[in-house]
Protein backbone atom coordinates (compact mmCIF):
# COMPACT_ATOMS: atom_id res chain seq x y z
CA UNK A 1 0.00 0.00 0.00
CA UNK A 2 0.94 3.21 -0.47
CA UNK A 3 0.19 7.23 -0.14
CA UNK A 4 0.85 10.45 -2.44
CA UNK A 5 -0.01 13.33 -1.05
CA UNK A 6 -1.09 15.90 -3.54
CA UNK A 7 -1.08 19.28 -3.98
CA UNK A 8 -3.97 21.20 -6.21
CA UNK A 9 -4.00 24.75 -6.76
CA UNK A 10 -7.03 25.33 -8.03
CA UNK A 11 -9.12 22.52 -5.74
CA UNK A 12 -10.83 25.48 -2.70
CA UNK A 13 -14.57 24.25 -2.53
CA UNK A 14 -16.49 21.65 -2.56
CA UNK A 15 -17.22 21.47 -6.48
CA UNK A 16 -13.52 20.48 -7.51
CA UNK A 17 -13.76 17.87 -4.91
CA UNK A 18 -16.77 16.33 -6.45
CA UNK A 19 -15.03 17.00 -10.09
CA UNK A 20 -12.02 14.99 -8.89
CA UNK A 21 -14.26 12.13 -6.93
CA UNK A 22 -15.81 11.71 -10.26
CA UNK A 23 -12.52 11.52 -12.49
CA UNK A 24 -11.17 9.20 -9.99
CA UNK A 25 -13.85 6.71 -9.28
CA UNK A 26 -13.02 4.29 -12.21
CA UNK A 27 -9.51 3.62 -10.84
CA UNK A 28 -9.37 0.15 -9.28
CA UNK A 29 -6.12 0.81 -7.24
CA UNK A 30 -7.37 3.81 -5.41
CA UNK A 31 -8.54 2.61 -1.67
CA UNK A 32 -9.04 5.58 0.21
CA UNK A 33 -9.47 9.81 -0.56
CA UNK A 34 -8.83 12.08 2.09
CA UNK A 35 -9.11 16.13 0.78
CA UNK A 36 -8.27 19.26 2.45
CA UNK A 37 -10.08 21.96 0.72
CA UNK A 38 -8.16 24.49 3.13
CA UNK A 39 -4.38 23.22 2.33
CA UNK A 40 -5.37 22.52 -1.49
CA UNK A 41 -4.15 18.82 -0.70
CA UNK A 42 -5.55 15.29 -1.46
CA UNK A 43 -4.26 11.96 -0.21
CA UNK A 44 -4.52 8.93 -1.64
CA UNK A 45 -4.30 5.68 -0.43
CA UNK A 46 -3.42 2.99 -3.43
CA UNK A 47 -2.12 0.02 -4.69
CA UNK A 48 1.35 0.15 -7.27
CA UNK A 49 2.13 3.85 -8.43
CA UNK A 50 0.96 7.02 -8.77
CA UNK A 51 0.63 7.39 -12.37
CA UNK A 52 -2.77 6.76 -13.20
CA UNK A 53 -4.17 8.61 -10.05
CA UNK A 54 -1.72 11.54 -11.36
CA UNK A 55 -2.82 11.04 -14.90
CA UNK A 56 -6.56 11.54 -13.94
CA UNK A 57 -5.64 14.48 -11.68
CA UNK A 58 -3.88 16.26 -14.12
CA UNK A 59 -6.76 15.70 -17.09
CA UNK A 60 -8.28 18.09 -15.01
CA UNK A 61 -6.60 21.24 -15.16
CA UNK A 62 -6.45 22.17 -11.08
CA UNK A 63 -3.01 22.81 -11.00
CA UNK A 64 -1.75 19.69 -9.82
CA UNK A 65 1.97 18.43 -8.25
CA UNK A 66 3.15 16.14 -6.07
CA UNK A 67 4.25 16.80 -2.32
CA UNK A 68 4.87 13.59 -0.77
CA UNK A 69 5.18 9.61 -1.62
CA UNK A 70 5.78 6.73 0.47
CA UNK A 71 5.00 2.92 1.08
CA UNK A 72 2.88 2.21 3.85
CA UNK A 73 2.91 -0.99 5.68
CA UNK A 74 -0.31 -2.62 7.61
CA UNK A 75 -2.24 0.23 6.67
CA UNK A 76 -5.98 0.66 7.90
CA UNK A 77 -7.83 3.33 8.07
CA UNK A 78 -9.74 4.77 10.96
CA UNK A 79 -12.80 5.02 8.81
CA UNK A 80 -12.38 1.21 7.33
CA UNK A 81 -12.10 -0.32 11.24
CA UNK A 82 -15.31 1.77 11.82
CA UNK A 83 -17.07 0.68 8.81
CA UNK A 84 -16.07 -3.33 9.62
CA UNK A 85 -16.90 -3.03 13.40
CA UNK A 86 -20.19 -1.01 12.09
CA UNK A 87 -21.25 -4.19 9.62
CA UNK A 88 -19.74 -6.78 12.48
CA UNK A 89 -22.87 -5.43 15.15
CA UNK A 90 -26.06 -5.81 12.41
CA UNK A 91 -24.69 -8.83 10.43
CA UNK A 92 -24.60 -10.41 13.87
CA UNK A 93 -27.88 -8.82 15.00
CA UNK A 94 -29.36 -10.03 12.03
CA UNK A 95 -28.26 -13.95 11.97
CA UNK A 96 -29.67 -13.81 15.57
CA UNK A 97 -33.19 -12.82 14.70
CA UNK A 98 -33.22 -14.82 11.27
CA UNK A 99 -32.50 -17.53 14.26
CA UNK A 100 -35.23 -16.75 16.48
CA UNK A 101 -37.85 -15.79 13.75
CA UNK A 102 -37.60 -18.89 11.90
CA UNK A 103 -38.02 -21.31 15.16
CA UNK A 104 -40.73 -19.22 16.07
CA UNK A 105 -42.75 -19.15 12.54
CA UNK A 106 -42.34 -22.82 13.13
CA UNK A 107 -44.00 -23.30 16.05
CA UNK A 108 -46.53 -20.65 15.53
CA UNK A 109 -47.24 -21.54 11.91
CA UNK A 110 -46.87 -17.74 10.47
CA UNK A 111 -45.71 -16.87 7.10
CA UNK A 112 -45.40 -13.08 8.29
CA UNK A 113 -42.44 -14.32 10.54
CA UNK A 114 -41.17 -17.04 8.23
CA UNK A 115 -41.18 -14.12 5.49
CA UNK A 116 -39.37 -11.66 8.17
CA UNK A 117 -36.83 -14.61 9.07
CA UNK A 118 -35.67 -15.37 5.01
CA UNK A 119 -35.83 -11.22 5.26
CA UNK A 120 -33.23 -11.22 8.05
CA UNK A 121 -31.08 -14.10 6.20
CA UNK A 122 -30.69 -11.93 3.22
CA UNK A 123 -29.67 -8.99 5.18
CA UNK A 124 -27.05 -11.10 6.65
CA UNK A 125 -25.70 -12.58 3.61
CA UNK A 126 -25.35 -8.46 2.44
CA UNK A 127 -23.74 -7.79 5.54
CA UNK A 128 -20.88 -10.47 5.07
CA UNK A 129 -20.39 -9.57 1.33
CA UNK A 130 -20.27 -5.66 2.43
CA UNK A 131 -17.72 -6.46 5.00
CA UNK A 132 -15.85 -7.65 1.72
CA UNK A 133 -16.06 -4.28 0.34
CA UNK A 134 -14.78 -1.92 3.14
CA UNK A 135 -11.26 -0.85 1.83
CA UNK A 136 -12.39 -1.76 -1.77
CA UNK A 137 -12.52 0.23 -4.51
CA UNK A 138 -15.70 2.06 -6.46
CA UNK A 139 -16.20 -0.39 -8.71
CA UNK A 140 -15.68 -3.65 -6.73
CA UNK A 141 -18.63 -1.64 -3.99
CA UNK A 142 -20.66 -1.74 -6.91
CA UNK A 143 -20.69 -5.11 -7.68
CA UNK A 144 -20.96 -5.64 -3.96
CA UNK A 145 -23.98 -4.01 -4.27
CA UNK A 146 -25.26 -5.99 -7.27
CA UNK A 147 -24.67 -9.30 -5.49
CA UNK A 148 -26.63 -8.20 -2.61
CA UNK A 149 -29.89 -7.60 -4.77
CA UNK A 150 -29.19 -10.90 -6.51
CA UNK A 151 -29.57 -12.48 -3.45
CA UNK A 152 -32.98 -10.05 -2.43
CA UNK A 153 -34.43 -11.34 -5.78
CA UNK A 154 -33.86 -15.01 -5.14
CA UNK A 155 -35.11 -15.33 -1.37
CA UNK A 156 -38.10 -13.14 -2.69
CA UNK A 157 -38.81 -15.86 -5.34
CA UNK A 158 -38.44 -19.01 -3.15
CA UNK A 159 -40.64 -16.67 -0.74
CA UNK A 160 -43.41 -16.37 -3.22
CA UNK A 161 -43.18 -20.03 -3.47
CA UNK A 162 -43.97 -20.48 0.27
CA UNK A 163 -47.13 -18.28 -0.47
CA UNK A 164 -48.24 -20.32 -3.43
CA UNK A 165 -47.43 -23.30 -0.86
CA UNK A 166 -49.59 -22.35 1.80
CA UNK A 167 -52.59 -20.97 -0.10
CA UNK A 168 -52.88 -24.31 -2.04
CA UNK A 169 -52.52 -26.33 1.53
CA UNK A 170 -52.88 -24.13 4.32
CA UNK A 171 -50.53 -25.34 7.65
CA UNK A 172 -52.70 -24.38 10.57
CA UNK A 173 -53.77 -21.35 12.04
CA UNK A 174 -50.69 -18.61 13.00
CA UNK A 175 -50.59 -17.98 16.58
CA UNK A 176 -50.60 -14.26 16.76
CA UNK A 177 -49.03 -13.47 19.84
CA UNK A 178 -46.09 -15.14 19.08
CA UNK A 179 -46.10 -13.18 15.91
CA UNK A 180 -46.72 -10.02 17.91
CA UNK A 181 -43.95 -10.47 20.90
CA UNK A 182 -41.41 -11.39 18.14
CA UNK A 183 -41.85 -9.05 15.78
CA UNK A 184 -41.77 -6.34 18.24
CA UNK A 185 -38.46 -7.54 19.56
CA UNK A 186 -37.17 -7.22 15.71
CA UNK A 187 -38.10 -4.20 15.44
CA UNK A 188 -36.39 -2.62 18.33
CA UNK A 189 -33.32 -4.48 16.85
CA UNK A 190 -33.81 -3.20 13.34
CA UNK A 191 -34.17 0.36 14.96
CA UNK A 192 -30.52 0.00 16.83
CA UNK A 193 -29.55 -1.00 13.09
CA UNK A 194 -30.73 1.88 12.01
CA UNK A 195 -29.33 4.13 14.11
CA UNK A 196 -26.06 2.87 13.57
CA UNK A 197 -26.13 2.90 10.26
CA UNK A 198 -27.42 6.65 10.11
CA UNK A 199 -24.73 7.99 11.96
CA UNK A 200 -22.23 6.11 10.65
CA UNK A 201 -19.13 8.59 9.67
CA UNK A 202 -19.20 6.55 6.23
CA UNK A 203 -22.89 6.27 5.74
CA UNK A 204 -22.48 7.68 1.61
CA UNK A 205 -20.61 4.34 1.26
CA UNK A 206 -22.73 2.36 -1.16
CA UNK A 207 -23.03 -0.47 0.48
CA UNK A 208 -23.67 1.15 3.34
CA UNK A 209 -25.89 2.92 1.34
CA UNK A 210 -27.34 -0.24 0.47
CA UNK A 211 -27.34 -1.55 4.35
CA UNK A 212 -29.56 1.30 5.06
CA UNK A 213 -32.21 0.20 2.75
CA UNK A 214 -32.40 -3.01 3.98
CA UNK A 215 -32.67 -2.00 7.56
CA UNK A 216 -35.25 0.68 6.98
CA UNK A 217 -37.76 -2.13 4.95
CA UNK A 218 -37.08 -4.29 7.48
CA UNK A 219 -38.88 -1.60 9.92
CA UNK A 220 -41.36 -1.25 7.89
CA UNK A 221 -42.00 -5.51 7.67
CA UNK A 222 -41.65 -5.45 11.64
CA UNK A 223 -44.36 -3.32 11.81
CA UNK A 224 -46.49 -4.84 8.95
CA UNK A 225 -46.19 -8.23 10.82
CA UNK A 226 -47.44 -7.06 14.36
CA UNK A 227 -50.41 -5.31 12.05
CA UNK A 228 -51.31 -8.94 10.48
CA UNK A 229 -50.74 -10.34 14.30
CA UNK A 230 -53.92 -8.60 15.66
CA UNK A 231 -55.54 -8.88 12.31
CA UNK A 232 -55.48 -12.18 12.68
CA UNK A 233 -56.76 -11.89 16.05
CA UNK A 234 -59.66 -9.77 15.38
CA UNK A 235 -60.58 -11.46 12.46
CA UNK A 236 -59.90 -15.05 13.68
CA UNK A 237 -58.71 -15.84 9.83
CA UNK A 238 -55.03 -17.06 8.48
CA UNK A 239 -55.69 -14.66 5.88
CA UNK A 240 -53.82 -11.56 7.07
CA UNK A 241 -50.62 -13.34 7.81
CA UNK A 242 -50.80 -14.44 4.13
CA UNK A 243 -51.49 -10.95 2.77
CA UNK A 244 -48.23 -9.38 5.16
CA UNK A 245 -45.98 -12.70 4.12
CA UNK A 246 -46.77 -11.62 0.06
CA UNK A 247 -46.17 -7.64 1.27
CA UNK A 248 -43.12 -8.80 2.84
CA UNK A 249 -40.98 -10.62 -0.26
CA UNK A 250 -42.58 -7.85 -2.94
CA UNK A 251 -41.19 -5.15 -0.41
CA UNK A 252 -37.53 -7.72 -1.06
CA UNK A 253 -38.05 -7.34 -4.24
CA UNK A 254 -38.35 -3.73 -4.58
CA UNK A 255 -35.10 -3.34 -1.94
CA UNK A 256 -33.36 -5.53 -4.31
CA UNK A 257 -34.77 -3.07 -7.63
CA UNK A 258 -33.26 -0.26 -5.25
CA UNK A 259 -29.44 -1.72 -4.75
CA UNK A 260 -28.82 -3.01 -8.28
CA UNK A 261 -29.65 0.31 -9.14
CA UNK A 262 -26.86 1.75 -6.69
CA UNK A 263 -24.63 -1.00 -8.32
CA UNK A 264 -24.67 0.46 -12.01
Amino acid sequence: MNRTVFHIAKMDCPAEENLIRLRLQGIDEIKHLDFDLNAGQLEVIHLNSNQAVLEAIRSLNLGESILSFENLQDYRPKEEYDQRRLLRIVLGVNIIFFFIESIWAYFSASLGLFADSLDMLADSFVYGISLMAVGSSLIFKKRVARWAAYLQFSLALLGFFEVVRRFLNPDGFPDYLSMLVVSFLALIANAFCLYLLQNSRSKDQVHLKASKIFTSNDIIINLGVMLAAVLVNWTKSPWPDLLIGSIVFALVLVGASRIFKLGK
